[in-house]
């Protein structure tokens, strides 16, 4: 027997259509080895060798594992190709103890027959250079995280963490706030006018030059200014100076990499970066697809690569001459050039294994989201080897006295890739004119307008920084991420990151004592160096150690120095508490400023403070601590209201509160449907009755049933409403009230 072993069941599944009697194919469930938990599980004094250990929800998969291992001929390790895969796969080598004879590495780029079967044909031996570099990314994050996040709990307040690339990160999202709220607006004024030739369509034209003088933005600054202008222009005789005309191309996008598929999921669809790297691994491993069967429907989504292969560049060639015509392919593919240094120009950019399953035919099977991405990677990749776009631009300047104005033209000549790839194009279609056309102008209006400050970081914007300050792997970015807002530093607004209290403190802490862990040209250097193992050039343990030397000594030194009221995290006040007469200080949570008693831990009082810094005396309800018969009262956490006892810290208690949405639980009849909040801060829509009953939905009910299948309406994306029932493809628009 033949024993496969891949990370996922799900890939388990779809590889075990290509592979036949006397192939047993499993899998490890993820990682089947990691440091502990509950200690730093590193060596220090003897080279910063880990010490692994089997977690306990993968202890009845190993063993299982081992006793297929000793009935096997061969074993082949088929996780996924890049570091992280290889380390597993070493990991899997280290438990088994088997004849290393038997042991045989492949890799695939995508889940397909030709790529499983050739990759069978090709097999290699575990690159332990490359399990080097995920082991001193390991090693490395562990040291900072252990070390530093226990001197934060000291220093500001328990619960914190602190990483190599997710300190960093919050420093980007806090300088950028510190630019919004040092910012001040600008004013100045544009004056455009409206023309015509005869009877022909009005068009728009701007002032830009007075006296053959170009204006800055700035040239008009206020009012007063704008008014004369346009007084005086109401008085001019206007008429065409001059045409310009030229045809611009517009080239399609590369194909995706990791990076730039999660900056356009994010910015097109919506995605988290958490969200864009779920469901593009779900597409890679494999899809349900009738009659089809599993199919893999994209290459591996962790790359920096924007290859593509012979294969894919001719079936898309004959998809593309098949469905649009010839004028919508090209004579010879396009590449493109890969821009990371140490890309592995072996591996692909992000495409679909195959071109005929149109994002049309893939979405009758697959959950709405997941079918909205791979349609986002079939676009990208197909378009890419399409025909550029032309526009043809035209520029007329027109004269009016000793003003200068332009109006601007933009007309689509031939769609080319934008066909399969549309992009916000606006067109702009002038009428046909003539040099000296004499013009009719219509009116005249001067605007004001204000300068703005910078955007706060969307996930695209924070991961496209990242990428060019060469902090982190496109790997790590949506974990880096996920860390931040879980952790309160960062909360979303409008789909934005904006700092947290906790983040300013914690950020300046780390600038002004640990100025190495958050400077962006350490932080990618480090990259660099984790590259050079990869490659063989750095050893890993030296790597390990030239950091954490001064690192330890430096956090030594610091713990030693700094106190709470160095920082300002205690600030003393004018309140004493009222059990116990001493006085109160405001103190710094995870989740904002409150008061606390100075007597703690012998007196545990503290007091709600309102962003103005007043206090908040929590409102008292009707209801009862179901433990101790105490009024429950309304205290604020992270993620919005809850309840608690009034008896707190004696009476621990809390409780959601419950917002119904007034539909009953279709699985107990009994409950009503309640909002409730996940532990990362989701939404979901629960029975009231949990845990006696643990119905639940992701999206909100309509209280209809679904004229199909009878689960369950919610409300979904763009106005529409569907089915709860995910086998169920129901589906309607929203009735206007």
């Amino acid at each position: 027997m033949k024993l496969v072993i891949v990370e996922s069941p799900t890939k388990a599944k779809t590889i075990s259509r290509f592979l036949g009697k006397g192939y047993s194919i499993e899998s490890s469930y993820g990682h089947v080895r990691d440091l502990p938990k509950s200690k730093m599980g590193i060596d220090i004094e003897h080279g910063f060798i880990p010490q692994y250990v089997i977690p306990r929800k993968a202890q009845k998969n190993v063993t299982k594992l081992k006793k297929l291992a000793g009935k096997s001929d061969e074993i082949y390790f088929a996780t996924d190709e890049d570091r992280e895969g290889e380390a597993i796969s070493w990991h899997l080598s280290e438990i088994l103890k088997t004849d290393p004879g038997k042991i045989k590495r492949i890799t695939f780029h995508e889940i397909t027959e030709h790529a499983i079967l050739n990759a069978l044909k090709n097999p290699r031996a575990i690159n332990l250079k490359m399990v080097d570099a995920q082991q001193a990314r390991r090693v490395l994050d562990r040291l900072v995280g252990y070390e530093l996040s226990p001197f934060l709990w000291r220093k500001v307040v328990k619960g914190l963490s602190a990483g190599r690339v997710q300190s960093v990160a919050v420093r980007l999202i806090v300088e950028r706030e510190r630019e919004i709220q040092a910012f001040k607006a600008q004013e100045y004024w544009t004056v455009e006018t409206e023309l015509s030739k005869d009877k022909s369509r009005p068009f728009t034209a701007r002032l830009v030059k007075i006296n053959d003088k170009s204006l800055d933005k700035f040239d008009i600054a206020d009012e007063k200014k704008a008014k004369e202008i346009a007084q005086d222009l109401e008085k001019q005789k206007y008429a065409v100076s001059n045409i310009a005309q030229k045809e611009v191309r517009k080239t399609p996008h590369a194909p995706f990499t990791t990076s730039t598929l999660q900056q356009e999921a994010n910015r097109r669809l919506g995605f988290s970066a958490k969200q864009t790297m779920m469901f593009a691994q779900q597409l890679y491993e494999g899809q349900e697809l009738g009659g089809r069967g599993q199919v893999g429907l994209i290459t591996y989504m962790r790359t920096d690569s924007l290859n593509l292969s012979d294969k894919f560049l001719t079936e898309c060639k004959q998809y593309l001459e098949g469905s649009m015509g010839k004028e919508f392919s090209l004579p010879a593919p396009r590449q493109f050039k890969t821009k990371a240094k140490l890309a592995q120009e072996a591996h692909e950019a992000i495409r679909p294994t195959d071109v005929s399953i149109t994002p049309e035919e893939a979405k009758k099977f697959l959950d709405e989201r997941m079918a909205k991405l791979y349609e986002l990677i079939w676009r990208r990749a197909v378009a890419s080897q399409m025909p550029e776009a032309r526009f043809l631009q035209t520029a007329i300047d027109i004269a009016a006295g000793n003003y200068g104005l332009r109006a601007n033209g933009n007309q689509m000549v031939f769609e080319g890739f934008l066909k399969i790839y549309p992009e916000q194009q606006q067109e702009n279609i002038l009428p046909h004119f003539n040099q000296n056309d004499a013009l009719n102008l219509l009116s005249v209006k001067p605007e004001q307008h204000f300068t703005e400050p910078p955007a706060r970081f969307s996930e695209a914007g924070l991961i496209k920084v990242l990428e060019e300050y060469g902090i982190g792997r496109p790997s790590t970015y949506a974990p880096t991420i996920a860390t931040i807002v879980d952790r309160g530093y960062v909360e979303k607004i409008e789909k934005r990151l904006k700092p947290t209290d906790i983040a300013f403190l914690v950020n300046d802490l780390l600038v002004k004592h640990f100025p190495e862990i958050v400077d962006y040209k350490f932080t990618a250097e480090m990259e660099d160096r984790l590259d050079e193992i990869a490659h063989g050039t750095e050893s890993w343990n030296k790597v390990i150690e030239k950091f954490y030397k001064p690192f330890k000594a430096n956090l030594m030194k610091k713990d030693h120095d700094i106190t709470k009221k160095d920082l300002g995290t205690e600030t003393e006040t004018s309140e004493i508490c009222e059990k116990c007469g001493k006085p109160m200080v405001i103190k710094f949570g995870r989740f904002g400023k409150f008061l606390a008693c100075t007597g703690f831990p012998d007196c545990r009082n503290t007091k709600q403070l309102s962003k103005e810094g007043k206090i908040e005396e929590p409102a008292v309800t009707d209801e009862k601590c179901p433990n101790c018969g105490a009024a429950m009262v309304v205290k604020q956490g992270r993620f919005g209201p809850f309840l608690g006892c009034s008896r707190y810290p004696d009476c621990k208690t809390i409780k959601n509160i419950q917002k119904s949405t007034g539909v009953k639980c279709p699985e107990c009849k009994e409950g009503d449907i309640a909002e409730r909040r996940s532990k990362q801060g989701r939404t979901f829509y629960s029975c009231g009755r949990y845990p006696d009953c643990k119905f639940a939905l992701w999206s909100k009910p309509t209280g209809e049933s679904c004229p199909k299948c009878s689960s369950l309406l919610v409300f979904a994306a763009k106005g529409k409403i569907r089915c709860s029932s995910k086998e169920c493809k129901f589906e309607k628009e929203q009735e206007s009230s």
